[in-house]
Parts: C-alpha cells; sequence; structure tokens
C-alpha cells in the first residue's frame, strides 16, 4: 500500500466520522464539544458538579478541574442560565470536596490555557462533601485576574496613574514636617492617646449612633408632620413680629412688677415668716384629721342623710327616716347644762338610780297595768329598819343589821 493511499483512507475516516458526529449532535460546536477519552473525570464512577459563574472568560469544555494544583476532572458542559453561564464538571470517583467549596477560574502560565480551581472556604471550616448533582452557587464562584487584566491595571498605574504623584507627596510632607519635628513628636503620643479613647469608649459611640438611627427613623415617620410645622411657622412667625411692641412692653411691666413683688417679699420678711409659721399648726391638725374630712364632706350635699344611703332613704316622693329622740333629763343636762353652774341639776331620778329610765315603747301599758300582779322583788339581802311613829318596815338592798335612826 502506498502513502498516497494510506492518507486517502485516513481521510475518508476523519470524513466518516465528522459527518458521523454531525448526524448524532445537535451542533457542531469544535473538537472541544467532543468528550475526549482518557480524560479526568470520564471513568467510571466519577460524578457530576454544576457551577453558576458569573463569566467564564475563555474557559472550554474539556478544560482540566484542578484542587490543589492536581487535576481531578474536567468541564463537561458550559451553557447560559439566565444572566450567568451554567457549568458542568465531572470529578474522579474518589475526590472529596467539600460542599462549601469555592470555584475560581485561573490561568495555567502566563500564557497559558485556563483551568478551573476548586478551592476551600475561606473564614469557614469546611463542611460536608459534594455529591453527584449538586450545584455551587454564584456567591462562591468567580475568576482570578487575568494577564490582560493585569496588565491593563499595571498600565493605568504607569501611564498617568497615582505613581506619578508620589514624588509631589513625598516633596509636600518633607516640606510639612522639617523645623517641626518637636511638634510632630509630641502629636504622636497624644493621637495615641486619642485613639486609644476613642477606642475604649467604642461601645457608647455605637450607642450613640445607634440612637442617632433611631432618631433619624422617628425623624423620617414624622416627615409629614415636620413638613407642616415649617409650613405653618411663618405665619406664626408674622404674627409674632406684629406683636412685638406689646411683647416687649408686656416684658418690661413683667420686670417691673417683679421689681414690685421683691421689695414687697423684702419688707414683709417677717410678716410672712410670722404667718407661715402660725398657719403649720393648722395645716397640721388638717394633715392629722386624715380621710376624716373628705368624708364628712361627702355628707355635705346629702344631709341629714349619707351619701353612701342616699339611694336607700330617697325613693320617688318619699323618704324613708328612723329617729331616735332622747328626752330624757340626763340627756338633756348633758347636751345643754354640762359646764356650767346648773350641771347635775335635770338628773333627777336617773342621777338617783344611776341608769336609764328607759323609753316611752319600753314602759308599761297603763290599761294591763293595774290588773296584773305586782313584779318580784329583786334578788339580794334584805334589810329592816324601824321608824318612831311607823314601826318596823322592809327595805330591798338594805344591808341586815342597820341600826334604826
Amino acid at each position: 500500500m502506498t502513502g498516497r493511499s494510506m492518507f486517502r483512507r485516513l481521510g475518508v475516516a476523519v470524513t466518516a466520522v465528522a459527518v458521523g458526529t454531525t448526524l448524532t449532535a445537535c451542533e457542531w460546536g469544535g473538537l472541544n464539544s467532543i468528550p475526549m477519552p482518557g480524560t479526568a473525570g470520564r471513568g467510571e464512577g466519577a460524578y457530576r458538579v454544576q457551577i453558576e459563574m458569573p463569566n467564564v472568560t475563555t474557559l472550554t469544555q474539556n478544560s482540566p478541574v484542578r484542587v490543589d494544583d492536581v487535576t481531578v476532572g474536567s468541564i463537561s458542559g458550559i451553557e447560559l442560565d439566565g444572566w450567568h453561564a451554567l457549568v458542568t464538571v465531572s470529578l474522579d470517583e474518589g475526590v472529596i470536596v467539600p460542599a462549601n467549596s469555592l470555584a475560581r477560574i485561573g490561568q495555567t502560565s502566563l500564557l497559558g490555557s485556563q483551568h478551573l480551581e476548586l478551592i476551600p472556604p475561606v473564614g469557614e471550616p469546611p463542611q460536608g462533601r459534594l455529591e453527584d448533582g449538586d450545584l455551587i452557587p454564584i456567591e462562591r464562584a468567580g475568576a482570578y485576574p487575568t494577564t490582560e487584566q493585569t496588565l491593563s491595571s499595571l498600565s493605568v498605574v504607569l501611564n498617568g496613574g497615582g505613581l506619578a504623584q508620589i514624588n509631589d507627596i513625598t516633596t509636600e510632607l518633607n516640606a510639612a514636617l522639617v523645623g517641626r519635628e518637636d511638634s510632630i513628636r509630641n502629636l504622636l503620643p497624644r493621637l495615641d492617646e486619642l485613639v486609644s479613647t476613642l477606642d475604649t469608649q467604642r461601645g457608647d459611640i455605637i450607642a450613640a449612633l445607634e440612637g442617632m438611627d433611631r432618631l433619624a427613623a422617628t425623624v423620617n415617620d414624622q416627615n409629614a408632620t415636620l413638613v407642616r410645622a415649617l409650613e405653618e411657622l411663618p405665619p406664626a412667625i408674622e404674627v409674632l413680629a406684629d406683636q412685638r411692641s406689646n411683647l416687649t412692653a408686656a416684658m418690661s411691666s413683667l420686670g417691673e412688677l417683679s421689681t414690685v413683688a421683691s421689695r414687697v417679699v423684702e419688707t414683709s420678711n417677717d410678716d410672712l415668716k410670722a404667718n407661715l409659721e402660725g398657719l403649720a399648726p393648722t395645716l397640721k391638725a388638717l394633715a392629722d384629721s386624715g380621710s376624716a374630712l373628705t368624708e364628712v364632706l361627702g355628707v355635705l350635699l346629702t344631709y341629714p342623710f349619707p351619701q353612701a344611703g342616699i339611694n336607700n332613704i330617697i325613693r320617688g316622693d318619699y323618704a324613708n327616716l328612723a329617729m331616735t329622740i332622747d328626752l330624757s333629763l340626763e340627756r338633756l343636762d348633758l347636751n345643754f347644762l354640762s359646764g356650767t353652774p346648773l350641771a347635775g341639776r335635770l338628773a333627777g331620778p336617773e342621777g338617783i338610780l344611776g341608769r336609764d329610765a328607759g323609753l316611752a315603747a319600753q314602759a308599761t301599758d297603763p290599761f294591763r297595768a293595774p290588773l296584773e300582779p305586782p313584779p318580784p322583788p329583786p334578788p339580794g339581802p334584805e334589810g329592816k329598819l324601824t321608824i318612831p311613829g311607823i314601826g318596823e318596815i322592809t327595805i330591798p338592798g338594805l344591808p341586815l343589821g342597820v341600826p334604826a335612826p
């Protein structure tokens, strides 16, 4: 077989493979759209993980996936999902990646191809592991700066950036510090003291800022009220301006009144003290009365009936009244003659007996009393008394053996 015929057959085979691939796929995306045999993540037991990427830059299918610079898989698909890219990676069976890992697009070398790097989480411990079908969200995905971005940023710094002004800054700082070394030396400890004081007062400063935030929120809630107040304030100020002369005269008169009051107080100082001292016993007695005065005032409008029972006393056009009138001589003597030279003159039988004579309702019925037997004598010792011209009589309550007069 000649070399020309062999190349012809290889061309036919490649063409057949290309045609077959074209017929079996939806579209042709180059050789990178075909799974390459022998790449990492294509063997038996491999599992797939999807990653939401904000930008895939120049990343292509079949690009390597690395963990700690070790290739552990490859990219099996890149598709558009809304406003971001959805990258599907295939990882070897024995690769263990934490579930909260980060995904970054890096560059293999300065001018080399790009790859996808899976790195452990920053600032938090690793948790769980990625399983088949898991998703790394876009919040944990990104890309390292590319060579083009680095050179572009460097060109901005070198051409018209802040690097050209370093000489001016150094010159101005030197001019500001020369001859003021002692002042600067004294300033630095004070700055350190100020910063330390601010650090110790950090909690109070934060609380003050939070209070200002709450105040601002309250003022914002009252925005309509403040606007209305500002709109109504100019007319009020105009009224005050129109009444300025009257207000001035009132303030002058108030000053004169205070002068006169001060003079009156100074001249009557002793009398005022005496009046206050004389008022003190009255106020003390009023305080000692407690609630008695207020309770008595409650009867003032309903006298002689107490206010608490007025609804039970007056019902419509009649009133219920029960009165006990004591007209005994002893009560009259006590009420009207007590403390006078005539005290005790009206005591009468009550004064002799030492007890009340009783009420009229307690007296004996005059119609039946003559027909009733006399009441038995009260129990107690009986004494006999002999009176000349009368004879011997028995007096209840008289001790025995009392000699005759």
